[in-house]
């Protein structure tokens, strides 16, 4: 579950979207951000030139006026905004989302109401007898008291992004009237269409005839434009013919504090979202990158009372609401998940500091909008797409959450269906059945939900945390009962897989944890005597280390596939022990799949889905184990914390994860095939997926980032210590290369072994798109380069192996063996010896 809008690491959406190995090599996350400069397709008409008019004849007796941030008046179909002295050049947070949406657009997060767009800065700004609208950049900065501060200024010039003829001064001339009704009209892409789907759709030009400006609210804080607009597009999302598409877009301007909130400086051994900019104005003889953490602005209302050690409110309490449109029966549920975390806040000295709430009537606040940036909303899409996201906004200059829009999909409820059935069923009696009580469902939305609200207060995954509990201990009741399945609800750790029947376990799933306090301690502690963001971190760096080795307290990134325990979907701290313990429970839940989707009068796709779903789930333990290999412990540290940042899995782990694949996997896993159920749904399709688990899994295991590691452990700690690469080959061989008789699966899989070998032997490895070679490390992909490296030799010197094994068993045996063997040969013949 990952945040849309200006957020550091997450990758696509995020229930479903975590990284791996192979996933980093062909997938990145597409950010929906719009240029600095809020680049046009096709710019502002020019208005023409005139000169200040009286305000009387730009301002008539019949304009609609509105009192606000801006005063607002309509004349005919004209829209003018009164912009006082005292606003020009102060900071304001513009905001731009989908509104409504034709049926039929599919592209990611771009597709229903309320999704958010693009966030970028404007200054109104007025130069004789125009206003300019600048865009400021936060990339680089130096305090003004600093040297460096008129350098960084000159090489940091503010965009100009559109221009305005002053049309009259107000009537006290505190300030300039000026039309803004071609501006938002206008094609620019900062408040309408972002690049994303205008690529999706081939478009043209904004069609200028088929646009028009809804309404516009002012408010203290803020204006809210409603614009509808059509574009000419080569493809449509509902009818070619048409040749066109309407989107209604909903820009927020949010006047952002004229002093900034005090930041809090970011620290890698605790997880939070946040910025990095180079900062000038330091002290240090380098340019330093400056990071500061996204949190909400928590101050306690009574300070005296807070330092006493008394949980007291905050100033401005986190509240968010429900969306009007959600089905009646989940508000309750969703409300909860909100309010779980006021027991995270309470460790950091507030009561009540997030607030639940059902949204508004018209009756009861008519001027409420789920698109008013001054609230904070979880939007329900009624949609088909599994998932749920969790994003927030923020103030660039100090890294302080100002809103949140968190996008529900209604079809969320049959991913976390899937997920229960295959990884509790054969502990939990009450889930065999194709629908879920309101109860239960509503109890698995409160869960998604929390994690959810974890992410808008700052939290990002946190992929290292279920590994602080032993295996054995999550078949515990007494031990579930008190810490859920992990210490964070923020990792990935979903249902628990490893409880046995018997075991009694009815605690399946995480709550918010040791972690999740921790956390919220560290970020929204408020300290006394107005610290400088360097004395605070200071403070908090006494209760890192103190926290330090304690794996109950251990933050892990997402985004590597370094170290086995950042993994998502897993449990406890010995993969191999936990997927022995998930596939023994595959084999009691798979044989019972269609009586437990048993609906009468329906056809076998819950068959077909559940079915699907238990090859996944095998899939990902195989995934969870195939990490141990070359694989290494991350615990970043501080020059004051003794130890290593980085350590190698010792060789018996690694060895254990190879020995369990050849158990589990490459011995062919015929249990996954049961022709009763599968000749009910199956045209010849779901045996392959067993193979390609088969292959995929041998692939990643001969990567060569991962063969990388291998020869980097020998090269530092020795053949004796380290797992190497000729004894992968040879543990490997127990179970692809056996002197049995091949089937079908195991034929199939030497080849996937002699391919996968010959692709070392002549491909280099590949940065992933859009990430820099310099930063593939970074995501656990171990840079190599494979013709200089010992990689050929030691392929080379194993395909010879096995062009010898393949040559003497071509001539024995029954005629399918005999020709697979002449086939291998051949192809490795062609490894070794290509043709020119």
């Amino acid at each position: 579950m990952n945040k849309r809008s200006n957020l550091l690491a997450i990758a696509g959406m995020c229930l479903i979207c975590a990284f791996s190995s192979d996933a980093l090599y062909a997938q990145k996350k597409s950010k929906k951000k719009t240029p600095a400069s809020g680049a046009s397709a096709t710019p502002p008409p020019a208005a023409k030139k005139e000169g200040i008019k009286p305000f009387s004849e730009i301002i008539t007796a019949k304009a609609r006026k509105k009192d606000g941030l801006f005063k607002t008046y309509k004349v005919d179909d004209r829209w003018f905004f009164d912009i006082p002295d005292s606003l020009l050049n102060r900071e304001m947070l513009i905001v731009s989302r989908l509104n409504k949406v034709p049926s039929g657009v599919s592209v990611g997060n771009q597709q229903y109401g309320g999704e958010e767009l693009n966030e970028q800065v404007w200054q109104w700004e007025r130069r004789g007898k125009q206003v300019f609208v600048r865009v400021p950049s936060y990339s680089v900065r130096a305090d003004s008291t600093s040297d460096m501060y008129q350098s960084v200024k000159n090489s940091n010039l503010s965009t100009i992004i559109a221009s305005f003829d002053i049309k009259a001064y107000n009537k006290d001339t505190s300030g300039v009237v000026i039309d803004v009704t071609d501006f938002y009209n206008s094609d620019i892409m900062a408040i309408g269409a972002t690049d994303e789907l205008r690529k999706a759709y081939k478009t043209t030009a904004l069609d200028p005839t088929r646009s028009y400006i809804d309404t516009v609210k002012t408010f203290p804080l803020n204006i809210e434009v409603v614009t509808s607009k059509t574009y000419k597009t080569m493809e449509s999302p509902i009818d070619n013919s048409i040749g066109a598409v309407t989107y209604e877009f909903n820009t927020s301007m949010l006047l952002l504090p004229k002093k900034p909130a005090k930041p809090r400086l970011n620290d890698v051994r605790v997880g939070y979202f946040g910025q990095t900019q180079t900062d000038y104005g330091t002290d240090a003889q380098k340019a330093e990158k400056t990071a500061y953490i996204h949190r909400w602005g928590l101050v306690p209302k009574d300070t005296a009372a807070y330092l006493r050690g008394e949980l007291v409110e905050p100033v401005k309490p986190i509240v968010i609401y429900i969306d009007p449109a959600t089905p009646k029966k989940w508000v309750p549920y969703l409300i909860a998940g909100i309010n779980d975390w006021q027991v995270a806040f309470q460790e950091a000295g507030f009561k009540n500091a997030i607030i639940g709430k059902e949204a508004p009537t018209a009756k009861e606040d008519p001027e409420f909008s789920v698109d008013d940036s001054r609230y904070s909303v979880v939007r329900y899409f009624a949609s088909n797409i599994a998932n749920a996201y969790g994003p927030h906004v923020s103030d660039p200059r100090s890294g302080q959450i100002l809103e949140t829009h968190i996008g529900w999909y209604h079809n969320v409820m049959n991913l976390l269906r899937n997920w229960v059935f295959v990884q509790t069923a054969a502990v939990d009696p009450s889930v065999r059945k194709a629908k879920f009580t309101d109860e239960q469902m509503g109890n698995l939305i409160r869960f998604v939900s929390s994690h959810e609200i974890g992410h808008t207060l700052g939290l990002p995954h946190n992929f290292g945390s279920s590994y602080a509990y032993p295996v054995d201990s999550l078949r515990s009741k007494t031990f579930t009962n008190t810490h859920g399945t992990a210490p964070s609800i923020m990792d990935y750790a979903r249902f628990n897989y490893i409880a046995q029947p018997g075991d009694g376990v009815t605690q399946l799933h995480p709550t918010i944890g040791e972690y999740d306090k921790w956390a919220i301690k560290w970020g929204y502690t408020w300290f006394p005597g107005n610290l400088s963001p360097a004395k605070e971190r200071e403070k908090l760096d006494v209760w890192t280390v103190a926290k330090a080795g304690n794996p109950l307290y251990y933050y892990g990134r997402q985004g590597t596939s370094l170290d086995p325990r950042l993994q998502n979907e897993d449990l406890g701290d010995n993969a191999m022990k936990a997927s022995a313990y998930g596939i023994a429970n595959l084999k009691r839940i798979l044989p019972n799949v269609e009586k437990w989707t048993y609906e009468k009068g329906k056809d076998y796709s819950d068959l077909k889905e559940i079915y699907g779903e238990v090859i996944t789930q095998f899939n990902r333990y195989m995934g969870h184990v195939t990490t141990n290999i070359g694989g290494m412990s991350e615990n970043f540290k501080t020059y004051d914390q003794k130890g290593a940042v980085y350590t190698y899995l010792p060789k018996t782990k690694q060895k254990e994860a190879v020995a369990f694949l050849n158990a589990q996997l490459f011995n062919t896993p015929l249990w996954l095939i049961n022709n009763a159920q599968l000749n009910k749904f199956d045209n010849g399709v779901l045996l392959n997926n067993i193979k390609a688990v088969q292959s995929g899994t041998l692939g990643s295991i001969l990567s060569p980032s991962r063969i990388a590691r291998l020869l980097d452990n020998e090269t530092k700690n020795g053949a004796t210590a380290a797992y190497t690469l000729p004894e992968l080959f040879k543990d490997l061989h127990t179970s692809i290369i056996p002197s049995s008789r091949p089937d079908a699966f195991k034929r199939n899989l030497q080849r996937s072994f002699v391919d996968r070998l010959g692709t070392l032997m002549t491909q280099e490895m590949q940065a992933p798109p859009g990430v820099a070679p310099s930063r593939i490390a970074d995501f656990g992909l171990t840079p190599v380069n494979v013709s200089l490296s010992d990689i050929r030799p030691l392929v080379r010197a194993e395909l010879k192996s096995l062009l010898t094994i393949a040559k003497a068993r071509a001539v024995a045996g029954d005629a399918m063996t005999k020709a697979h063997y002449d086939d291998l040969a051949i192809r490795i013949n062609d490894i070794l010896n290509p043709k020119k």
